[in-house]
């Protein structure tokens, strides 16, 4: 699979854009149970302030779309949520320092640095009912496949697979830290926000790079 330049990461965060979108209401009535109902809004105008800024401008580097991605998350999305975000892209761009284009295992590896990102600013533990009970997991899933050897295709469709496990788990979590906690034992039943929305970062990452493999020829005839 050939790298990818920044033009290419349009589409990427074009197409969590549209996920994210397209899941505005279930996470607003997901956060409405245990918050104040805003997730899915700040989540989908979010990344599409990502797209409108980083289409303005497709000629930088990788890593300083993703500076400016992050940027633009955070000047769209206030409270809690953009400083996480803004702090995950930070990491990435940390780690595409220097590149003129990303490779396959580069977009794999997003999914561990947004999560040291989010840990480091929010603080956050796996446990605590929050977005890090779906990107803890993934991103260790991400590093033992990589550790394995495994393409980052196999590194994202695991991190997925371990995300999804991470959100449901939430439903049987009392929340720690941030508004929900206030809740106490109300919080137990529902499903994290954070967590349900990260698993649409990550299925995104890894449909748009499935997306990306060269089709396979037809058999002779």
């Amino acid at each position: 699979m050939e790298d990818f330049s920044s033009r290419k990461l349009i589409d990427l965060f074009r197409l969590i854009a549209v996920r994210m979108s397209d899941a505005r209401r279930e996470l607003g009535a997901l956060d409405g149970a245990i918050g104040d109902a805003d997730h899915g809004n700040s989540m989908a105008e979010g990344f599409a302030a990502i797209v409108r800024a980083i289409a303005a401008d497709d000629d930088r580097p990788p890593a300083e779309v993703m500076l400016l991605a992050g940027q633009s998350f955070l000047s769209a999305v206030g409270a809690t949520t953009g400083p996480l975000y803004a702090s995950a892209m930070l990491a990435a761009a940390n780690g595409l320092d220097g590149k003129t284009t990303v490779s396959a295992a580069d977009v794999a590896g997003l999914v561990p640095a947004f999560a040291d990102g989010i840990a480091k600013r929010g603080h956050a533990r796996p446990g605590d009912k929050t977005m890090m009970d779906a990107w803890a997991p993934a991103a260790r899933a991400v590093l033992e496949a990589e550790k394995a050897g495994l393409a980052p295709i196999v590194r994202l469709s695991r991190a997925r697979a371990a995300a999804i496990a991470g959100r449901d788990d939430t439903r049987a979590m009392m929340a720690a830290v941030g508004r929900a906690a206030s809740l106490g034992p109300r919080s137990l039943g529902h499903i994290d926000p954070g967590a349900a929305s990260a698993v649409i970062i990550i299925a995104a990452l890894h449909e748009w790079l499935h997306a990306q493999r060269p089709p396979v020829p037809e058999k002779a005839q």
